[in-house]
């Protein structure tokens, strides 16, 4: 990202964080067999989650228990019979390596584990921002599967308490936005609501300030934070912040750059940015 251009570049029920309805239940832990190819070569990565943490992490999640169908190699079968990592009891059906792979996108790395079910419908607003504390990420159109996935797994790693996306303009927290961020979409509630400026709005009731990241900006990261209750805003990796978006922020602040590079990751501003939130937020 240019450092003159950005360098950020539905909701259910309260309280209901839970897959999508229409996945197939699944009862006992006893691995089955199944080396069936698809039919057909479309495949709905928005359907699907792969890789070793995302599925773990999704087999824990006690809102998917009943739902999805585990895909397994059988040494994997065998790890998690013996860790007992399907606590909410999925039963895995064991398939070979390439059977799986055919299952799956074009160079999807599976690590012998994959699992079929709808994506997280995510939470309310309210419910990562009552009781203002502490920060939430909020994703300008963000689009790029690999970014928003990195994003979730830094947010995690610094303690935000929650990420809000625009509900028509965001990838699915599946398929490989699942597997970069290493399961942390099943771990950190995500809000998806219709109108970010609204949003902004309400979180401004409620005792957030929010701070866009931009990098033509005047003030800078470590300026503009201090240890209130923030909302992070970071724009879309080609526009960034939008302007009516923007217009809802307290601030904008930039990342300095004095190695002269004017090109900054979206993602990796993100965790910046989360970095530093976090330390002013510890005071």
């Amino acid at each position: 990202m240019s450092g003159s251009a950005p360098q950020g570049g539905k909701g259910n029920n309260r309280g209901d964080w839970s897959p999508e309805r229409g996945s197939s239940p699944r009862g006992d832990s006893t691995p089955a067999s199944s080396n069936r190819a698809p039919r057909g070569n479309r495949v709905d990565a928005d359907n699907w989650l792969w890789g070793r943490h995302p599925v773990l992490a999704a087999l824990a999640n006690p809102s998917r228990k009943g739902m999805g169908r585990l895909l397994v190699t059988a040494d994997r079968a065998e790890e998690i019979e013996r860790d007992r990592l399907a606590p909410n009891g999925h039963r895995a059906e064991i398939i070979d390596g390439p059977a799986l792979a055919r299952m799956l996108p074009a160079g999807a790395v599976h690590q012998g584990m994959a699992f079929k079910v709808a994506p997280l419908e995510g939470v309310a607003l309210e419910d990562i921002a009552e009781d203002a504390s502490g920060v939430i990420v909020m994703l300008d159109q963000l689009t790029d599967p690999q970014n928003v996935g990195a994003i979730f797994r830094s947010a995690l790693a610094f303690g935000a308490r929650g990420i809000v996306v625009q509900d028509r303009h965001s990838p699915a927290l599946a398929g490989a936005l699942a597997k970069a961020s290493a399961g942390a979409t099943e771990r950190l509630p995500c809000a998806r609501v219709t109108n970010l400026s609204r949003a902004l709005e309400k979180l401004s009731d409620m005792g957030w300030r929010a701070i866009g990241l931009d990098g033509a900006a005047d003030l800078t990261l470590e300026q503009a934070l201090d240890a209130q209750p923030t909302v992070i805003v970071m724009g879309s990796e080609g526009d960034g912040v939008r302007r009516l978006v923007a217009e809802h922020c307290e601030a904008m602040a930039r990342i300095p750059m004095p190695g002269g590079f004017e090109s900054l990751n979206v993602s990796n501003a993100a965790a910046i940015a989360l970095y530093e939130a976090a330390r002013k937020q510890a005071g």
